[in-house]
């Protein structure tokens, strides 16, 4: 059987086609999957997509008609799958449930100490040979508050990091994480934690309850001198109202590796093109706001990871089998 793959980034094409050799033929597009592309999975039973594929109920009847019969996401997340109209056409989908959740809690960290300490504004800098320090001063982050939103596998990786810098932990989940209780954490409501936090970071994932769960409220919450973190989704945070405390010269730094209406863009090079989205192009001429393209997850370990769960969901729907991966189940 072939199976076609869309939106394989080039460093991962070799990963795919190594794990997929000798169980299925793997054809890796570049292109991503919509309603532009979906005919070209004619004929194919399977196809593999990324979490910026649309799979609304249009690209999912197109693929239905052409033949296919599973999707296989590889990614955590499918907020993109209409998953209703995927199963009134009997069309299985899985994902991949779990990878190294060290590569998103390092990268949230990494955007973390790059707009505190104004990394990106010194390398500039110094490629013009200017060597002065003015307004690149940071805070030691020994001794302040973090929070983290959501305090899963990857909040406690991020946790573990701040218990390192000797941070103090507050915390904001449906359920308390005993890992981070023993890292001294306290679970607080979010409105407490959002206002005692010299930094937040969020780690849940995007449903319809935690959509705009950064809403301009929240961010008015939020200290003035605070860094706010999202390497999970875009859709958390209500992009709109935070430009707007932006312009009133609020928080120290922004990481944003994620974007609301990031579909057709990231993963892209519009760098010849004008860009249509204002709020986008607003946030990045921000010197204290950091954009970076949804790269959090994309580390060697769990990339690896992700193909070869993205495999065995294959594996396991051409034999029947039904694993905890699979949304819509094979009918």
């Amino acid at each position: 059987m072939e199976i076609l793959a869309f939106g394989v980034q080039a460093d991962e094409k070799p990963l795919v086609e190594r794990a997929f050799q000798g169980h299925h033929e793997v054809r890796c597009l570049d292109v991503f999957l919509n309603e532009d592309t979906a005919p070209i999975a004619t004929g194919y039973e399977v196809v593999c997509t990324s979490v910026n594929c649309d799979l609304g109920h249009r690209v999912l009847q197109t693929l239905a008609a052409g033949g296919t019969q599973m999707v296989a996401q590889r990614s955590t997340g499918f907020n993109n799958i209409d998953l209703q109209v995927a199963e009134r056409l009997a069309m299985t989908v899985a994902r991949v449930s779990y990878y190294s959740p060290y590569s998103v809690a390092e990268f949230a960290w990494t955007l973390a100490m790059a707009v505190n300490r104004r990394v990106v504004r010194a390398s500039t800098r110094t490629r013009d040979f200017d060597f002065r320090l003015d307004g690149l001063m940071g805070r030691d982050l020994h001794g302040r508050t973090v929070g983290v939103l959501g305090t899963g596998k990857i909040g406690e990786a991020f946790a573990r990091i701040a218990h390192g810098f000797g941070m103090n932990l507050l915390g904001w989940d449906i359920a308390e994480n005993p890992v981070c209780v023993q890292l001294g954490m306290r679970y607080v409501p979010k409105d407490q934690l959002l206002a005692e936090s010299d930094l937040v970071s969020l780690h849940v994932p995007l449903l319809p309850e935690t959509r705009n769960l950064i809403d301009a409220g929240a961010l008015k919450a939020m200290k003035d001198d605070a860094i706010l973190i999202n390497s999970s989704r875009g859709g958390l945070i209500d992009s709109a109202a935070l430009v707007a405390e932006l312009r009133e010269g609020r928080f120290t730094g922004v990481g944003l590796d994620v974007y609301e209406a990031e579909a057709g863009l990231f993963f892209l090079d519009k760098s010849l093109q004008a860009i249509e989205d204002d709020t986008l192009a607003r946030l990045v001429t921000f010197p204290n706001v950091l954009v970076t393209s949804h790269q959090a997850y994309y580390t060697r370990e769990a990339v690896g990871q992700i193909v070869e769960a993205t495999l065995k969901n294959v594996l396991d729907y051409k034999a029947g089998r039904r694993s905890e991966n699979v949304l819509v189940p094979r009918s």
